[in-house]
């Protein structure tokens, strides 16, 4: 079968912003640290906000939380205002840390990683990590620091939804990860802009891939919501965009889906290039949740 390949529609992100501290729900401080260390060797650039020509140092910071679902402000003196002060004692994984390096007020912004150590885009040497004590630049310099996220130490558990046995049904998480099998698609990209869909998680580069194409895409936050059951009418739609399929004659008609039914168009497309029967009882089972049985056989069909 041919496969479909669309242009990227994305989906609208729910960003964290404002004056506060918001919890990062997607992102532990393990994510946080590794976020912003990928970013280390990454050249200065004054107002650059490109990873590949260049980024100053509030770029940074926004790019590094804007992949875990948090919201900065574009400049150094806009970060200051949002979140909470913090003591220089009581700083945390995540807290930004800010500098005076021109001498005329806050004119710099870093990452605070733990164990006296901040990553920041210098001038002199692009992103790198330095000490916030170090005596001979940085620890006269300091000014202070604010808490615009709480980070949590420990990977939480994904929540699927509850009283569905996901050993008999598909989650979405685990519809995109066949699919993008049977698609042979390339999922070594793991960083997802799901705020639900960590880059630690085995969904994150199906995830990634099938966005790219415009075959998954986000609720109205932003969620890819993994844990979550998909319907036989919501199958429908995805398996013909995502195998380009169109109606090839004579489909079979199912009594519960009524030519109103949005995904009529669908499910006869699948019915006419013999990918699904029914029910066997005249029914399609429109709103029933797609079992991993199911979901395995229509594969194999598309895919043979």
């Amino acid at each position: 079968m041919k496969k479909k390949w669309l242009l990227p529609v994305f989906a609208s992100f729910m960003f964290f912003t404002g004056v506060g501290i918001n919890d990062a729900e997607a992102a532990t401080i393990t994510e946080l640290t590794n976020t912003a260390k990928s970013y280390i060797g990454t050249p200065y650039k004054y107002g650059g906000t490109d990873i590949n020509t260049g980024i100053d140092c509030s770029a940074y910071t926004q790019i590094v939380f804007s992949k875990l679902g948090i919201s900065l402000d574009r400049n150094t003196r806009a970060q200051y205002q949002q979140g909470t002060s913090v003591s220089k004692a009581n700083l945390q994984e995540g807290d930004l840390v800010f500098f005076n390096t021109t001498g005329a007020g806050i004119s710099h912004v870093g990452i605070y990683i733990g164990s006296g150590k901040f990553i920041s885009s210098t001038t002199s040497s692009g992103v790198v990590e330095d000490n916030i004590n170090d005596p001979y630049y940085w620890g006269s310099r300091y000014i202070g620091a604010k808490r615009v996220a709480n980070f949590t130490a420990h990977e939480m558990e994904e929540v699927k939804d509850a009283g569905i046995d996901f050993s008999i049904y598909a989650s979405r998480g685990e519809v995109a990860l066949q699919l993008a099998k049977a698609l042979g698609l390339d999922t070594s990209n793991t960083n997802s802009s799901f705020p639900d869909v960590k880059p630690s998680s085995k969904y994150a580069g199906a995830a990634v891939a099938l966005n790219k194409l415009g075959i998954f895409n986000g609720d109205s936050n932003g969620k890819f919501n993994p844990g979550s059951p998909l319907t036989r009418a919501q199958l429908a739609k995805v398996l013909v965009e995502a195998f380009d399929l169109r109606l090839q004659g004579q489909a079979e008609k199912f009594t519960d889906v009524p030519s109103s039914h949005w995904a009529s168009n669908y499910v006869a497309i699948l019915s006419s290039n013999k990918i699904t029967t029914g029910k066997g009882d005249g029914t399609f089972g429109i709103n029933d949740k797609v079992t991993l049985k199911h979901l395995n056989v229509f594969l194999d069909r598309l895919t043979k």
